[in-house]
């Protein structure tokens, strides 16, 4: 049996003096999406044609100037994706594409044979350069993978001068696994690249620096950047690149803090789609620097028609407190955050807040200005969205201290929603209570309580008969009968009323609302009616009488739910 522990911490970057936690960001890094390329493999459902055609304008019209469309040489779908982007003329004068291919001459050939025609464009290789690929992966040592690097690059210069190109194509090289690779091997490569590539500008040359798994903690992603750039010789003629993958849920982090550390491009996807836990998210990104006051040159003011399309075109579901994009972020629920967040937006305070911070937007719980993306603050509860029976039952537990049973969640979210519909879309909390109060608690109906009694059979009151005098539909009956405590020996005792339907207790709690003399007791039972269970609540200050009140309410719920049924 190995004694290696299976897990360790990286060994940290011997950088000596870092620069980078010292400076801040003042310009936007160069944005390329590859949600048609990375975002797409990881697809539940891929995108068809027309889907990624429309992703793609959607991305130009954000702002982005590159974009990875694909990887030409996987598929026919992926090679007619870039003739059509071409042929049809649908990439605007000022944005670049980009295509990706493996070091392979067949998959370099097809993969410029695709570009035939465009104004611009960048070919993308990429070779895994850690020796947990080489070794253990290739079967290849270090000098294999470098050689692998300096022939890949060969072979996209020869393809592309037998095709025609000139400087309307660049080259991008990703030493794949960088935060994986030994920093000095990866500069040994990346170097032999450059040098095999020749003079260039920095627009036509780039190195793409991968956490392609994020192992690390953030911060040696950047501490990596900043000594390799610190012994990289040719940084006047390269552009050096990100691409952090959200293994550790880090990505976010780890791109700014290479960024500081001297990074000047980024790729990602929107809402962060990719392999795994996906790519870096560019929209959380991109709106975490504008919210530092930094023009981005992306523009997601029109947030939710984005979602939408993104939704549609990936099958993937925006979780409702994704950070810019979710339909709960600039939705309050607690009425403290409401009062301050009311107080923060008014004229006057806006107005001192802009001259005490000297920034226009200041304001409690709300770090942008919803109106940036597209929405507006929202203290109403969002009952129609996904998650509208959380918020629902969220403000019954905060505001009012009600705690329905999770069974019961359902049944109060379609009957809110019912009364919402009804009201116009959304309500206020009061009225979700009140609404919450008139359909399930101590609802009245055909049955009632008139009298209720008990005897203790034993010492501890584990059996114990009970004696009930009911109304049933304008008849009275006096029942009893024996149980194992109260509400037992009850529900024994009225299933032998001949108006009752059969059924069975299934769920039954209780909970203490109010404090002191003022205190009632909320009682929740779900009553089985064949395979359909009705769930209702009894309020009194008495527990028994609370758990009977529930009782008759579920029984009353159960002659209305039943026959519309």
């Amino acid at each position: 049996m190995s004694t290696k522990p299976k897990y360790k911490y990286p060994e940290p970057v011997k950088i000596g003096t870092r620069q980078w936690p010292d400076r801040i960001i003042t310009k936007p890094p160069v944005w390329v999406s590859v949600d048609l390329r990375d975002g797409n493999q990881a697809l539940p459902v891929p995108m068809d044609p027309d889907t990624k055609i429309r992703f793609f304008r959607m991305l130009c019209d954000i702002g982005f100037k590159e974009i990875e469309v694909s990887f030409p040489s996987a598929s026919q779908d992926d090679f007619d994706l870039v003739r059509r982007l071409i042929e049809e003329d649908l990439i605007p004068d000022d944005v670049r594409i980009s295509v990706l291919t493996q070091a392979r001459k067949h998959l370099i050939d097809r993969t410029v044979e695709s570009l035939k025609g465009a104004k611009q464009a960048v070919v993308h290789l990429y070779v895994a350069t850690s020796d947990l690929h080489g070794k253990f992966v290739f079967n290849r040592n270090r000098d294999d993978v470098l050689k692998m690097a300096v022939e890949g690059t060969q072979m996209v210069m020869d393809a592309l001068k037998a095709n025609g190109f000139g400087k309307e194509v660049g080259y991008e090289f990703s030493p794949e696994e960088f935060t994986d690779t030994d920093l000095d091997f990866a500069l040994d490569v990346c170097k032999a690249v450059k040098e095999t590539w020749g003079p260039s500008t920095k627009n036509n040359f780039i190195l793409n620096l991968p956490a392609t798994v994020e192992r690390r903690p953030p911060y040696q992603y950047a501490d990596m950047i900043e000594l390799f750039i610190r012994k990289y010789p040719y940084m006047a003629e390269t552009t050096v690149s990100l691409h952090a993958h959200n293994d550790q849920g880090c990505a976010v982090a780890a791109t700014e803090m290479a960024l500081l550390a001297g990074a000047e491009r980024v790729e990602g996807t929107i809402f962060g789609h990719g392999e795994r836990t996906g790519n870096l998210d560019i929209s959380i990104l991109g709106l975490n620097l504008q919210a530092r006051g930094i023009n981005t040159g992306l523009k997601f003011s029109n947030m939710p028609e984005i979602v939408e399309l993104v939704e549609n075109a990936s099958g993937i579901p925006v979780h409702p407190r994704h950070p810019y994009a979710g339909s709960l972020v600039f939705t309050a629920f607690s009425g403290s955050h409401q009062d301050a967040i009311r107080k923060g937006m008014e004229h006057d305070v806006r107005s001192q807040s802009s001259d005490f911070f000297g920034q226009g937007w200041r304001v409690p719980y709300l770090h942008i200005d919803p109106a940036d993306v597209g929405r507006e603050y929202e203290k109403l509860i969002r009952i129609n969205s996904q998650s509208g029976k959380g918020g629902i039952v969220f403000v019954l537990e905060n505001e009012f201290n009600i705690f329905p049973p999770k069974q019961m969640h359902p049944d109060i979210g379609r009957i809110i929603q019912q009364v919402a519909d009804a009201h116009g879309g959304e309500l206020s909390t009061t009225k979700i209570k009140d609404t919450f109060m008139e359909n399930f608690v101590n609802v009245q109906g055909p049955f009632s309580l008139k009298k209720y009694s008990r005897d203790d059979l034993d010492d501890c009151g584990s059996r114990v008969h009970a004696k009930v005098e009911i109304e049933a539909y304008g008849k009275d009956y006096t029942l009893d009968a024996e149980g194992n405590g109260p509400i037992s020996a009850v529900v024994a005792a009225i299933a032998k009323c001949p108006e009752v339907p059969e059924f069975s207790l299934t769920n039954y709690s209780e909970k203490s609302r109010g404090e002191g003399a003022e205190a009632t007791a909320l009682a929740f039972v779900g009553l089985k009616f064949g395979e359909r269970v009705i769930y209702a609540a009894g309020e009194h200050s008495n527990i028994n009488r609370a758990a009977l009140g529930a009782l008759f309410s579920a029984l009353n719920r159960a002659t209305k739910e039943l026959k519309s049924h």
